[in-house]
């Protein structure tokens, strides 16, 4: 799938946001049509490959470790235990396997393990995607030589906003690693989570610097957050169903041929929620019961709702075809 650059301003940005909510769905599923099948949603799976123990203070995680977390850390899992769920997510139907693990930034030690849980993961038909923190340019360069196809670093909120919510690292630590990833050939994952106190206008900005990378990011995950006990943000005020269905139509205008997922936060929505959801835009989603640390609707729960919306999983041919199409 290739994503458009675009020049996308805050005022433009947010007078799409403001819209009347029927003209902004209307808009939004108007160039869903021009760019997928609005029937289709792909499906991915994401696998915690080492938890907890985290260095970062971000105050929606459990993983941090400063966070007085009671999650304790775990080492680096085994290759073959990692390979071993890659196949049943490939035989559940996932065409995409995320891997993540909670670290700053992975060690030189690690590298070996890690290309080869990505030439592992693509041995078994599958895109392969990861998130392990910050990333060197030799380390770039080994996950890109392994073949990986997506790498995920979020933004999380707007540059006004995001020291509020992490100070271990910056806004700008997060561009340099995507635009090292993206000169580096990896397609770029990123965005953000909605309901940590922000305002409309942090909302509204995240989405026009994803939008105005060279290019989009071919994959925007947008978050609902999950209160985790324990964390600075356990207490945040929810967000309202019709705001986050605002930010997914959005989203979709500004990055017209990016995947807009729906990602944690989805075991909290109604199905009339999704609906809206997909409805807007969105056309991805985690399958599964966990999302790293987040409940997440079961497998079978999925399937009911897609069989009530006439919505199909996508395939990996129906992958090459959108591909071909662009």
């Amino acid at each position: 799938m290739k994503t458009t650059t675009s020049s996308w301003t805050r005022d433009a940005a947010l007078a799409l946001h403001d819209l009347p909510l029927m003209d902004l769905l209307f808009r939004a599923q108007t160039v869903h049509r021009e760019h997928f099948d609005p029937n289709k949603v792909q499906t991915s799976k994401l696998l915690s490959i080492k938890t907890g123990g985290c260095a970062e203070d971000c105050a929606y995680c459990s993983q941090s470790a400063r966070n007085g977390s009671t999650l304790s850390a775990s080492k680096l899992i085994e290759v073959q235990r990692v390979l071993n769920e890659a196949r049943k997510a490939r035989d559940g139907g996932a065409t995409r396997f995320c891997m993540g693990a909670a670290w700053r930034e992975p060690k030189d030690r690690d590298m070996d393990a890690l290309v080869a849980m990505v030439e592992g993961v693509r041995d078994l038909g599958m895109e392969t995607c990861m998130t392990l923190g910050m990333l060197d340019d030799n380390q770039v360069v080994r996950l890109r030589d392994a073949g990986l196809d997506y790498y995920n670093h979020n933004i999380d909120t707007s540059e006004r906003y995001y020291s509020e919510v992490i100070t271990t690292r910056t806004f700008a630590d997060r561009i340099d690693t995507m635009n090292r990833v993206q000169e580096a050939g990896i397609k770029v994952c990123s965005g953000g989570i909605l309901g940590m106190g922000e305002e409309t206008q942090d909302r509204v900005d995240m989405l026009v610097t994803l939008a105005n990378m060279s290019p989009a990011p071919d994959s925007v995950p947008i978050n609902m957050l999950m209160p985790q006990e324990g964390t600075p943000l356990a207490d945040a005020k929810p967000i309202e169903p019709i705001d986050f269905v605002r930010v997914i139509a959005t989203a979709r205008i500004m990055m017209p041929t990016s995947y807009v997922r729906l990602s944690a936060g989805r075991s909290e929505m109604s199905d009339e929620m999704q609906a809206m959801c997909f409805l807007a835009g969105a056309n991805s989603i985690f399958v599964g019961e966990t999302l790293l640390t987040a409940e997440n609707p079961e497998q079978d729960t999925d399937a009911i709702l897609f069989a009530k919306l006439g919505i199909q999983a996508e395939t990996a041919a129906d992958q090459g075809c959108q591909d071909a199409a662009e």
